[in-house]
């Protein structure tokens, strides 16, 4: 019973207090300047505070929590491109009883003026790169701003945690002409692509065409080869029909016919129908006894130039075998 009559006794003094200013409360994260006779006194922190009624005064409340200032800014590069910037400047009040007091009493607008700030510190950082660098060194400038507003706003009451910059934009049609030349370049690269593709097949065909005529090559070697040995069997084969009683003339007529035939039922199967040359068994006959006249005249001319050889060489022996002039005449019967 007691106890109930203590809570009641103390509710009704604290509802006194609050009635008349003498208590307040001071939320978490914020600061209450108090003023006693218009002049600074003291700073209230979060929780329970005492003022006098009448005497002391809260002049203004201030935000302890970390604050985002969005800043919209436009400027020139250096290759004279105007651009818009985004930059977000994250800020806070330092939480002393200085720091709060400098921040109340010396900005009056501190949004709009730290934002004048961050536009002294873009337009004298950005004219000094081109829009391509601009891109390239985003962080460069946002650490740039960083570093200047920390050093201007200190003084202030005021610590900057980071300044970012959020957007790039030029104007419509810089990005229009820069994607252009974007795409130009992507092409370019495309067309290099494309010529090495073409490259490595040309030089792909051209070692399977080397190799196809190596193999061709040695292929119609090999084919030379079979013919030269099949042309030697067949000469032994007129040598063998000779000693039977047949005559040469007519061996070699067969071997003629057998050939021109087994050519045109080549030219058959490759799909040629249509050959422009006299054609008829006389002419077979006529080419027959043109090789063969051929092959006789060859035959002869390569007696006589050995019969021609022997001689002159005798000659030279005996010359040089006796020590006069004179020598007798060769016998043509000695190289029979």
């Amino acid at each position: 019973m007691e106890a109930i009559l203590i809570f009641k006794a103390l509710a009704g003094l604290f509802g006194v207090l609050f009635t008349f200013g003498l208590v307040f409360i001071v939320k978490q994260k914020t600061a209450v300047i108090i003023e006693r006779f218009g002049k600074f006194q003291t700073v209230a922190k979060p929780g329970l505070n005492f003022k006098i009624p009448l005497v002391d005064k809260k002049a203004g409340t201030i935000n302890l929590r970390v604050m985002e200032l969005p800043v919209d800014i436009e400027t020139k590069t250096l290759d004279d491109v105007f651009v818009r910037l985004v930059v977000s400047v994250q800020y806070y009040v330092v939480e002393t009883d200085e720091g709060i007091r400098q921040s109340f009493y010396k900005f009056d607008n501190p949004a709009r003026q730290i934002q004048s700030y961050v536009f002294d510190s873009i337009r004298s950082e950005v004219p000094k790169l081109t829009l391509d660098e601009v891109f390239a060194e985003k962080d460069k400038i946002a650490s740039a701003v960083q570093k200047e507003l920390s050093e201007t706003i200190a003084q202030y009451g005021y610590a900057i945690i980071k300044a970012l910059v959020t957007d790039i934009d030029p104007d419509a049609k810089v990005k229009h002409s820069m994607n252009e030349i974007n795409a130009a370049k992507r092409m370019k690269e495309a067309a290099k692509e494309y010529a090495e593709a073409d490259k490595i097949k040309v030089v792909a065909a051209a070692e399977a065409e080397a190799t196809s005529k190596k193999l061709q090559g040695e292929g119609i070697a090999a084919q030379r080869v079979a013919i030269a040995n099949g042309l030697k069997e067949s000469v032994a084969e007129v040598r063998g029909a000779m000693e039977e009683g047949v005559t040469g003339r007519e061996v070699m007529n067969m071997l003629f016919m057998t050939q021109h035939y087994d050519t045109i039922s080549r030219l058959a199967e490759e799909g040629v129908n249509t050959i422009f040359m006299p054609y008829s068994p006389s002419t077979v006959g006529d080419l027959q006894t043109q090789i063969q006249s051929s092959l006789l005249s060859a035959d002869a001319i390569t007696k006589a130039t050995k019969v021609s050889d022997i001689a002159v060489a005798t000659k030279k022996s005996r010359t040089a075998t006796r020590p006069d002039d004179s020598f007798d005449e060769v016998d043509s019967e000695d190289f029979e």
